[in-house]
């Protein structure tokens, strides 16, 4: 029995590395919306239901928007059994009632819980309950899982979200795992094999200054992401009324570039048209939702303007101009350079253009060359973004 007892033993890592996250999910970044940047606790089975509708008739669904998000207060208490329980007055028929409503729809159902024992609200948390809880959002219909990082004590963060994939996996339905830790341990280094996406800092908030902090905090990144795992800077705030339409232009713009998911947090009900065009720009989407999942590289850094260059599949590429400052900035282009660009701007050398057409993707329209470079003329907080389009032969 000892040597039984032995092997047994040296065995377990060999167990452990056979559980996995599910594949072939969020290959390319996440896109649909979530409810807390703009309802908070407020959520119910009605608002649910009328967000879904709206997806659909505004054309979001349409632009790739599929994923409909509850964040959280749905959970009030645990039964006798330790099953999660709805707040019965806000969702009166129950999360499998609202989840198959959601997919009538041709959408995907999505909640949240939290890795510590209650929520960031204080509600019932997975901890002690993660197979339990699996098997519940599997039965239920789920397709996607925030799991929160409030409460948590001195656990070990990467061996709680193992945990959660590991049920989530044995539970049997495919459900996107989105690690929303905050990057507290570094996500990035150890995340891959355990979620889809993984949260890179703290919450967003809806100003210019908090928005660019997050961005900024992903510049040495973009080596984590790629197909089946992304960087993750929070949700969007487009349309929730703290920034300017140019401001939420940039927003969207520096999501698309960073090949973060788009996850709308605005109230879909009610958007105004600026923040629809903005919300389903299909050429800005279409950047973000590239398939070789390249995140964008600083590729110029002069303080207040930026470059940056994200590779796209078939030797394409999309280059964003930033002014981050609070005056108008006219700006020389050299298109040449920005073809064959690399992280190490000295070491870049001019390419060819002739194979290659210029398109500015926010005026929908293809720049005239008659020669490498352009003066751009950029409003204050502006992003310029063009993609450099592979002519077909």
């Amino acid at each position: 029995m000892k040597n039984v007892f032995f092997i047994f033993i040296l065995m377990l890592p060999l167990i452990g590395l056979q559980a996995q996250k599910f594949d072939n999910l969020a290959l390319t970044p996440p896109m649909g919306w979530n409810s807390w940047n703009k309802f908070g606790c407020d959520v119910s089975e009605k608002l649910i239901m009328e967000v879904a509708d709206a997806m659909v008739s505004s054309g979001m669904a349409a632009a790739g928007y599929e994923y409909v998000v509850i964040d959280d207060c749905w959970q009030v208490d645990r039964d006798e059994n330790g099953e999660i329980v709805v707040d019965k007055d806000r969702f009166p028929h129950g999360m499998k009632y609202l989840s198959d409503y959601i997919h009538s729809k041709g959408l995907k159902f999505g909640i949240y819980s939290c890795a510590g024992t209650k929520t960031c609200q204080g509600r019932p948390g997975g901890r002690g309950y993660e197979f339990q809880d699996a098997r519940t959002y599997a039965r239920w219909g789920v397709d996607y899982l925030k799991y929160d990082w409030c409460n948590h004590s001195t656990q070990s963060a990467q061996a709680s979200y193992t945990l959660m994939r590991d049920a989530l996996y044995k539970a049997g339905r495919p459900i996107a795992f989105s690690i929303c830790e905050w990057g507290s341990n570094k996500p990035w280094e150890w995340a891959k094999e355990v979620g889809h996406l993984w949260r890179t800092t703290g919450d967003i908030v809806d100003r210019w200054d908090a928005m660019m902090a997050i961005f900024d905090a992903q510049k040495e990144l973009a080596d984590y992401t790629g197909p089946g795992h992304w960087n993750d800077p929070d949700m969007l705030e487009v349309g929730n009324g703290g920034m300017t339409t140019e401001e939420y232009r940039t927003h969207f713009s520096l999501w698309c570039m960073l090949a973060a998911p788009l996850m709308a947090g605005n109230d879909l009900r009610t958007m105004s048209d600026e923040t629809l065009e903005i919300l389903t720009n299909r050429e800005m989407i279409a950047i973000n939702q590239d398939s070789l999942g390249k995140q964008a590289f600083c590729f110029r850094d002069n303080g207040d303007y930026e470059i940056w260059v994200k590779k796209l599949a078939g030797d394409e590429r999309a280059v964003c101009l930033l002014n981050r400052s609070d005056e108008k900035k006219i700006v020389e282009v050299d298109f040449s350079v920005l073809l064959a660009a690399n992280d190490d701007y000295w070491k870049t050398s001019p390419g060819d253009l002739k194979n290659y057409s210029i398109r500015d993707v926010w005026e929908h329209q293809d720049i005239k060359q008659g020669k490498n470079f352009s003066l751009v003329e950029m409003p204050p907080h502006s992003t310029k973004v063009y993609r450099l389009i592979k002519n077909q032969k």
